[in-house]
């Protein structure tokens, strides 16, 4: 709805990145308001959280996979969540676009709101400390 509200003028080739660029700032406040909700509210908590369950978890895994394999990419899946976690915001904003969005060093610029060069030192310094952060699940 912000989009179409404040961007209605735009042309259409500007509305993906516009859209990502309200998304992530969406994103940003809603974990700025549920860290302060986690602060005051913390003794109210879901059950199924604190057991650690969440309904993904409770759907069957229709890959065929070993047991160690999936040991393994689970270990890797968590580390990388963790990695990103750890990284500042804008270098999380660079990586997630320009990998998870595919988008290019443009459209990543114009949804961040800066530079072709900021992008592309931002998106260098989250590879960078990923790679080092990961070493162990680099496969050869």
């Amino acid at each position: 709805m912000k989009l179409a509200q404040s961007y209605a003028h735009k042309t259409e080739d500007d509305w993906t990145p516009l859209f990502y660029r309200i998304l992530q700032s969406k994103i940003i406040d809603f974990h700025r308001k549920q860290t302060v909700k986690k602060k005051w509210l913390s003794f109210m908590s879901n059950s199924d959280e604190e057991n650690g369950e969440t309904p993904v978890e409770n759907y069957a895994d229709p890959v065929n996979q070993k047991p160690d394999d999936k040991l393994r990419q689970s270990q890797a899946m968590t580390e990388l969540d963790l990695a990103i976690n750890q990284l500042p915001v804008r270098q999380q904003q660079a990586f997630l676009l320009r990998i998870w969005e595919g988008f290019d060093v443009a459209q990543t610029a114009k949804a961040m709101g800066c530079s072709q060069g900021s992008v592309k030192t931002h998106y260098s310094r989250a590879i960078h400390s990923l790679r080092n952060e990961l070493k162990d699940f680099q496969y050869d």
